[in-house]
């Protein structure tokens, strides 16, 4: 519904692209749970899991998965972007949690440019296809590190590609197969493969990365959004002391969807309220106004609702305050 709305295309970074990102947030666990673990520096002495949401530029929250709190949130990047029939994101940013070389390549194969923020650039490698002194010798500000090790890209080229294929045919999941061959040695062949081959991806993505600042900003952009949806998560899920009282992953999953449902309700209503607003401004100039203003600020706001409100459920719905018949034939490009 958000996506029908045409407000929502205000916030993209560009009208073709859709642009998405990932955060997890940590919760503690007060039952016991063989998802959750020790992590001091959250929980103290307790136990505790991630929850891992995932976030377009439209602020509509498309996908969510409870993880231990000891998981690198790298190996359920492409869950997300893969296990959704609503966003088919063209790029997606992590902060370093989310980052591996690994997931550079995967993210190429399925069509997703992978643009995560990194923390300190200076100290990434980048590589090429010759020696560091042919690219010194040609006066190039920027020397790779070492050669690509093309050799065992073309051994293992089909290995590479029938794990895609699985992934992408959802016979497993791209966490488990991950996780699996994170928990061989780190020369297993297929792991060392497809690490080379995303340096090469990862290459590309730092170049452009320096020598674009717009695509610098906007990936800081879209980080502060997803970011903001974790304190709009805290204010949603508010009872309990905001930990989890239940103990399996299938419910914590519960949980963790019911939250991302009311977030998405919050903000279509959002979408909908200033929809409204903008038709009912009959000045031109006002209107562009009140655009740049929505533009500036965020639909993930909630201070105007109340949480702990009564909710009755018996009486029909009162639509009558939103036009919908106006709001989806709304054209941006018509008011300014």
């Amino acid at each position: 519904m958000i996506n029908k709305l045409s407000l929502s295309n205000l916030f993209r970074y560009k009208p073709e692209l859709t642009h998405t990102s990932s955060d997890g947030q940590k919760y503690q666990v007060t039952v016991d749970s063989l998802l959750a673990n020790h992590s001091f520096k959250y929980f103290g002495k307790d136990k505790g899991v991630s929850m891992y949401t995932f976030l377009d530029d439209r602020h509509s929250l498309f996908y969510s998965t409870v993880i231990s709190a000891s998981e690198r949130e790298a190996a359920y990047v492409i869950d997300g972007l893969l296990h959704n029939n609503v966003v088919k994101s063209d790029i997606h940013s992590t902060d370093m949690h989310g980052f591996t070389e690994t997931i550079f390549a995967a993210t190429h194969f399925i069509g997703t440019s992978f643009a995560p923020r990194f923390k300190n650039i200076n100290q990434q490698r980048i590589y090429g296809f010759s020696a560091r002194q042919t690219y010194a010798s040609k006066g190039y500000k920027l020397l790779p590190s070492r050669p690509i090790n093309q050799s065992i890209i073309r051994e293992h080229w089909e290995d590479i590609l029938r794990f895609i294929t699985t992934i992408k045919l959802k016979e497993a999941s791209a966490s488990v197969l991950l996780r699996r061959l994170n928990s061989y040695a780190k020369d297993h062949p297929l792991y060392k493969a497809m690490k080379e081959f995303g340096r090469i991806i990862k290459t590309q993505f730092i170049l452009t990365y320096i020598d674009e600042l717009p695509l610098r900003q906007h990936i800081e952009k879209q980080l502060n959004k997803v970011e903001l949806s974790n304190k709009f998560a805290k204010a949603v899920f508010f009872e309990k002391n905001q930990e989890f009282t239940v103990a399996t992953r299938e419910e914590q999953e519960l949980v963790a969807n019911c939250k991302s449902l009311i977030q998405n309700a919050i903000v279509l209503w959002n979408y909908l309220y200033l929809s409204q607003l903008i038709i009912n401004t009959k000045n031109r100039s006002d209107k562009i106004t009140l655009l740049k203003t929505i533009q500036n600020g965020s639909m993930l706001t909630w201070q105007h609702v109340n949480m702990r409100g009564e909710y009755d459920f018996t009486k029909s719905a009162n639509s009558t305050n939103f036009d919908m018949h106006k709001i989806l034939a709304l054209k941006m490009e018509e008011v300014g």
